[in-house]
């Protein structure tokens, strides 16, 4: 590959190493060089421009993280489009990640051109979930190279692949003793039910015999007739020893154990083994609460039908120790039939104004009308749907401003804490059936339909266009349409700040739309702003 700068004519066919932004013109990184880009570049006075060019037997970024990808996807994946070089792996279904380290390593050292990044081995994960991405470093790489990653992928296929759930029916026995209370076991069975949810298993048979060998041997064996693939005993006191009453009770009836204790923590106190033709697990006592723990590794693996061997939890020592750890993936829920659309809009209008003083800017009128209702038609005038608003300041007074229109409203009690409690709460209502939403704020009246049509438009995963932004002379305004992949990172959003940092992150994901006026960063925060574009409005 030739890399290096050129003069704009001599650009053509090349592809761009850097952005360019230059008076109007904005020149995306990755961009394909044609006559078109070469005159805008003249225009704008550009003398030079850094260029990657293909040579003979090389591979372009996208063709070859294709290539890559699906040679090392296994059953239960789907590689996405490839754009920018990469080629993300996505779970068709929910399950446990199953990742060969080795082969990741060997894929990873053969060309420092291309590089594979997995989520964690054994991870749970839902479907539609990222669980993979392969990443060419240049615009292209040798087609040696691309071959020789291909050809140790299929070597080792599958590299990656999704375990699919399949353990589907539950059995619970839980022990007694003087002091337990029922209550504990109540919720104890209530956690365990959401735990294996996402598995989509359920708890068909439950005892509640005395902490004694003989009675929990003969509970075993009924809850295993009433057709248990798995059974959890949850101990009134912590297994201490080989031959306690737990496994003592599991090899009465014919079972063995596997292992007892793990280095996780918490988890410690855990034990597996089988009985009767299927696994069994002594659980430890952080298992009754629904922080993940030690308990969850395993439980997750046996759920998808994965042995668990002494040696899987002899290896588990190296990140064990688990002090704050993300909250287990939950399941998607339905596609909400009534999305009319793919991408939705959230208008967050929760503020509480102070730079307006007594007034509350989105009940202030311009032409009879509060800014509130006057962005909410616009949004409902637009392709985007449904139109989900955040209320908080003066809640009842927003949502009767906004009478009679089909929207649906979002309390975020939290809005005094700023912005990011707004957008939290304002994509957590987005339905699943969508691609994407439309952030738009609530005081911005001149934001019309055709603007936020013109940026809907532009939104195309399959081209890389994820984030679309619009832009005024190279000033970036609102509003913001961001792909689904992007909600976690929305939600993950403290304080009084929006959402711009991400766009700075994510700059490989992020489309500019060139827009005409002030519209996209005219906001109203001051009473001398409103009278700024009320006057503006009127003399349009």
């Amino acid at each position: 590959m030739k890399f290096g700068p050129v003069a704009p004519e001599e650009a053509r066919g090349a592809t761009a190493v850097h952005s360019i932004r230059q008076g109007d013109l904005v020149l995306k990184k990755g961009t394909l060089i044609g006559p078109v880009e070469v005159s805008a570049m003249n225009a704008a006075g550009v003398k030079e421009i850094v260029v990657a060019r293909l040579e003979s037997g090389d591979v372009g970024e996208d063709q070859a993280a294709a290539d890559i990808a699906a040679a090392a996807g296994g059953s239960g994946l789907r590689p996405d489009h490839a754009f920018t070089g990469r080629c993300n792996l996505f779970a068709e279904a929910a399950g446990i990640l199953v990742v060969d380290k080795d082969a990741i390593d060997r894929l990873n050292r053969i060309d420092e051109a291309v590089t594979i990044a997995t989520l964690s081995a054994f991870k749970p994960v839902v479907a539609g979930e990222m669980i993979a991405t392969v990443k060419i470093i240049p615009f292209a790489v040798a087609g040696a190279a691309r071959d020789s990653e291909v050809a140790e992928a299929k070597k080792a296929k599958p590299v990656i692949r999704i375990a699919q759930y399949k353990v589907r029916k539950i059995g619970v026995v839980s022990t007694v003793l003087p002091g337990l209370s029922p209550k504990v076991i109540d919720k104890t069975l209530r956690i365990t039910e959401t735990r294996i949810e996402p598995a989509g298993a359920i708890i068909v048979a439950e005892r509640r015999v005395p902490h004694d060998q003989a009675a929990l041997a003969r509970a075993l064996v009924e809850v295993m007739n009433e057709g248990a693939e798995l059974v959890i005993v949850f101990g009134a006191s912590a297994i201490a020893d080989r031959r306690d009453v737990i496994p003592m009770a599991i090899e009465a009836v014919g079972g063995e154990i596997e292992h007892f204790g793990m280095p996780v923590d918490p988890g410690n106190l855990m034990l597996i083994g089988h009985m009767l033709g299927a696994p069994v697990v002594g659980a430890p006592g952080c298992a009754r609460s629904p922080k993940e723990n030690g308990f969850d590794w395993v439980l997750m693996r046996m759920l998808a039908g994965l042995p668990v061997t002494r040696d899987d939890i002899t290896g588990m020592g190296v990140g064990g120790l688990l002090m704050e750890i993300v909250t287990r993936p939950q399941p998607r829920s339905e596609p909400d039939l009534e999305q009319k659309g793919r991408i939705a809009a959230v208008l967050l209008a929760a503020g509480r104004s102070t730079r307006m003083g007594a007034v509350n800017k989105m009940l202030a009128k311009i032409g009879g009308k509060p800014l509130v209702r006057i962005a909410a038609e616009q949004v409902l005038a637009s392709q985007a749907s449904p139109l989900i608003v955040v209320t908080g300041h003066e809640r009842e007074k927003v949502e009767r401003a906004l009478d009679g229109l089909p929207v649906r409203f979002v309390h975020n009690p939290q809005y005094a804490e700023g912005l990011g409690t707004s957008l939290r709460a304002g994509i957590a209502a987005v339905p699943e059936g969508a691609d994407g939403a439309i952030v738009c704020l609530g005081d911005m009246p001149q934001v019309d339909s055709g603007l936020i049509d013109k940026l809907i438009a532009a939104f195309d995963p399959d081209s890389g266009a994820l984030v679309v932004v619009p832009s005024i002379n190279g000033r970036r305004g609102n509003p913001v349409v961001w792909a689904r992949r992007f909600f976690n990172d929305l939600m993950s959003i403290r304080g009084d700040f929006g959402a711009r940092y991400l766009i700075g992150t994510y700059t490989e994901a992020v489309i500019e739309v060139p827009v005409a006026g002030d519209a996209a960063l005219t906001d109203v925060d001051t009473p001398e702003s409103l009278s700024a574009v009320k006057a503006e409005i009127e003399r349009a």
